[in-house]
């Protein structure tokens, strides 16, 4: 094939042509079909990149579920099913998420197969710890998903079986330790450098990647049999952990738009979309503002201009749906003071289906690469003068694992000062909005967070509510500033309510009053209008389709039910 292609573009190869058929015997003449420009094995390092980029996606925005899962943790708001927990068999979000996770696994099998015929150990390893992560994301999402033979199409497995969650979780564990000890010996004569979107091939990176997210998968499971005691011992004698911002497990977004679109997905979602979708939720505002009475009242965050974009001033009246003859605001939530404009959770408000395109707040620079918000309002676009969508689709950070340590000796289960540890994972979070700042390339000013008055007073602040609170009121506190730390990757904080119980969540059946703001305009936001008619989805549905081809899978759950395994 390769000699045709080449003829074909050489007039003067015409003659070669027909000496080279005249005497050449069929089976020689069948061999040619071999084209090494277009080989059917592809290369590790291609294989690695393409497998990065696929779990990039895997629990992200725009069409994948972190746009139900921000909504379920109440960091977002929605119109959609994922409003009032109602999402549904046939959800494509999430059907997005089971595609994403098995076809990149197959990826990943073929590339631990290569490197382990090659003796590239690094590759085998890296393949390996990618696998744990990818089936961990599945238990935690799904409860029991095919494990034991996923991936095996080329063995005839067209069907392969769902393996009990708990099991898998074991696998796991042991997945992680052969990764660890794969990626330790260097062995290979391939290595991966900018191929591994990851870590660019460090390998003292990835094993700290490895010990990390196994101590937080130890955390999930501590309530459990599946906790290994000795196995846990091991992993803190090692003491081999994340130990700075730039150990963090991330997937780094930039500002190219050719041959695709590598912007954060959650600014695609919301500054490139035809149609605002994701809307910031009251209830994570209200907390932040100080407003909630029972958990940091009176204690703003100095985050809040990084965290949201008002396109409303100060004290501007709403201009797509207010009356200015009344005053009437016609809004199902805004705050005068700050421009806040969004819809409740389970709102059945008159105002909730209003277009006001030019009203809503937007995600910030932190969690989108969108806008700071220095209170000179102005209507959103996708300007790359106005907002780049350079942030990092952060999956697993310093600050996260700092919180995951205070949580092991909040509960007993790991030795060491809590209340340091608590101050030391305030200050990574706020560390780490400053470095997704300055590499955003935004040309606002911004103020630097770490060393300012405003961070200083309110760390202050919640380790004195913190040291002054009940062992349970300890933990809702670390969990909460774990959930206000990691917006913009609802994962694990998905994981963590179910957990845990904390944060506590909007509930629009809650007899007190479940939004606390007076905006001081005569409009007074009424709890009434919220309701709830769905109990909160313990797991996902499995695909329907993956049930409909798959004759061994199960029936359908009731995800209001199904609990995974370490769940409270």
């Amino acid at each position: 094939m390769k000699l045709l292609k080449k003829i074909k573009n050489n007039k003067n190869s015409l003659v070669l042509l027909l000496v080279t058929t005249l005497f050449m015997s069929c089976t020689n003449y069948l061999d040619v079909d071999t084209d090494t420009d277009n080989p059917t094995v592809a290369p590790l390092s291609l294989l690695l990149t393409n497998i990065e980029v696929s779990i990039n996606n895997v629990n992200n925005y725009n069409n994948y579920t972190a746009s139900l899962l921000s909504v379920y943790t109440h960091q977002t708001t929605a119109r959609e099913e994922q409003d009032q927990y109602g999402i549904r068999v046939d959800n494509i979000n999430m059907s997005n998420d089971w595609n994403a996770i098995y076809l990149t696994l197959n990826d990943i099998e073929t590339l631990i197969k290569q490197s382990t015929e090659t003796g590239d150990l690094v590759y085998l390893g890296i393949g390996q710890m990618q696998k744990a992560y990818l089936m961990s994301i599945a238990v935690d999402l799904w409860g029991d998903v095919p494990y034991s033979e996923a991936g095996q199409l080329k063995s005839g497995i067209i069907s392969p079986k769902f393996d009990d969650q708990k099991v898998i979780y074991t696998s796991i564990f042991e997945l992680i330790k052969q990764a660890k000890k794969n990626i330790a010996t260097g062995a290979g004569n391939q290595k991966p450098g900018k191929n591994d979107l990851f870590y660019e091939g460090d390998t003292a990176k990835w094993i700290k990647f490895a010990n990390s997210f196994q101590l937080k998968l130890y955390n999930q499971v501590r309530l459990t049999s599946a906790f290994d005691q000795a196995g846990f011992n091991a992993l803190i004698a090692e003491n081999n952990f994340f130990t700075s911002l730039t150990d963090d497990f991330q997937f780094n977004q930039t500002k190219n738009l050719s041959p695709t679109d590598e912007r954060n997905s959650y600014f695609l979602e919301s500054y490139n979309s035809t149609q605002f979708g994701t809307y910031q939720s009251p209830w994570f505002y209200e907390i932040l503002k100080g407003m909630n009475p029972n958990i940091h009242s009176g204690n703003p965050d100095p985050r809040l201009p990084y965290y949201f974009f008002n396109q409303l001033k100060d004290g501007q009246f709403p201009p797509d749906q207010g009356n200015t003859t009344t005053g009437n605001p016609n809004a199902d939530y805004w705050d005068k003071s700050t421009g806040f404009f969004s819809i409740r959770f389970g709102s059945t408000g008159p105002d909730r289906d209003r277009s006001a395109e030019s009203s809503y707040t937007y995600p910030g620079i932190f969690p989108a690469g969108g806008r700071y918000d220095d209170n000179k309002g102005g209507i959103m676009s996708a300007d790359p003068k106005l907002a780049t969508g350079i942030a990092p689709h952060r999956i697993f950070t310093y600050a996260e694992f700092l919180y995951v340590q205070a949580e092991l000796m909040q509960v007993g289960k790991l030795s060491g000062d809590v209340t340091a540890k608590f101050q030391e994972a305030l200050n990574a979070s706020f560390a780490k909005v400053d470095q997704v700042v300055s590499k955003n390339g935004s040309a606002q000013t911004i103020p630097v967070l770490i060393g300012s008055t405003s961070v200083t007073t309110f760390t202050n602040k919640v380790i004195a509510e913190y040291t002054a609170a009940s062992a349970d009121k300890k933990l809702e506190i670390i969990m909460t500033q774990k959930w206000v730390a990691t917006y913009g990757d609802p994962m694990d904080q998905y994981t963590d309510y179910r957990r845990t119980g904390f944060p506590i969540l909007a509930n629009p059946l809650s007899t007190t009053k479940e939004y606390q703001l007076d905006n001081g305009n005569g409009f007074l936001i009424n709890d009434a209008q919220t309701v709830l008619n769905n109990p909160f989805q313990q797991s996902f549905f499995w695909p329907q389709d993956e049930l409909n081809s798959n004759s061994k899978a199960p029936a359908q759950k009731n995800p209001g039910t199904y609990k995974i395994f370490w769940a409270k």
